[in-house]
């Protein structure tokens, strides 16, 4: 980095636009950290569904959050592990089944509540990159870039159903296409800090973008917002 300022990059829009993956390399390239917000959230999806709570439900649910250590670091490859209650949980949680999961609790407002300071601090005492759907509007208001990142729903299912694929999981497009735009009408529709573009955020669309192409873009989008070489 140029100088020691802090810079933080709020990443925010619908699921399989890309946001994780492009923000943990752009991240990368700058030496900072990259906190996957959503990540947060399925862990305490997956703390519901062992429970048997049923995520919708705005009392069981902020309920079992005293009960529940979370935390994450970072892997040797510079991953964010997830920990619940000591375990590591960064595989369970990104079984499909917790997608669901995730978008149900992350409407309520406790538990949106409960998850806040942590993210903050996390801003507060390191560059970050941090991607999710409420990051530039509720997290970080004041980030210094705010990006929102889309893509069209079919180049979002194809790239979503890819990485299904490849991890051995059982699907279809339909049935990715189907789930995706459920939970885009659930994190848009949601009480609690909806899906929304913050009015000072960069707009990109990266439907017709390589992922090499949507990564230099937003890097190029830091440089110049930061001044910063990488």
């Amino acid at each position: 980095m140029a100088d020691m300022k802090l810079c933080s990059v709020a990443i925010d829009g619908p699921s399989g636009a890309g946001k994780s993956t492009i923000a943990k390399a752009v991240a990368a390239r700058f030496g900072f950290i990259y906190v996957d917000t959503g990540a947060i959230y399925r862990t305490v999806g997956l703390a519901g569904r062992r429970a048997g709570v049923d995520p919708h439900d705005t009392a069981a649910v902020p309920a079992l959050l005293p009960g529940l250590s979370i935390c994450f670091d970072y892997g040797p490859d510079g991953s964010q592990r997830m920990y619940l209650n000591g375990e590591d949980v960064s595989g369970p949680i990104r079984e499909p089944e917790i997608s669901m999961y995730a978008s149900a609790v992350s409407a309520i407002p406790a538990v949106r509540a409960y998850l806040l300071d942590m993210q903050r601090d996390t801003a507060k005492k390191q560059s970050v990159v941090m991607d999710g759907r409420d990051i530039g509007t509720v997290v970080l208001p004041d980030a210094g870039l705010k990006v929102y990142l889309t893509a069209s729903p079919e180049a979002r299912a194809k790239r979503r159903l890819a990485e299904l694929l490849a991890k051995g999981e059982n699907v279809t497009l339909e049935d990715v296409a189907s789930d995706m735009a459920q939970r885009d009408k659930n994190d848009a529709t949601r009480a609690a800090a909806p899906l929304r573009a913050a009015e000072d955020a960069v707009r990109v669309d990266t439907s017709d973008m390589t992922l090499a192409e949507s990564i230099e873009h937003i890097c190029a989008l830091v440089r110049g917002r930061f001044g910063l070489e990488g």
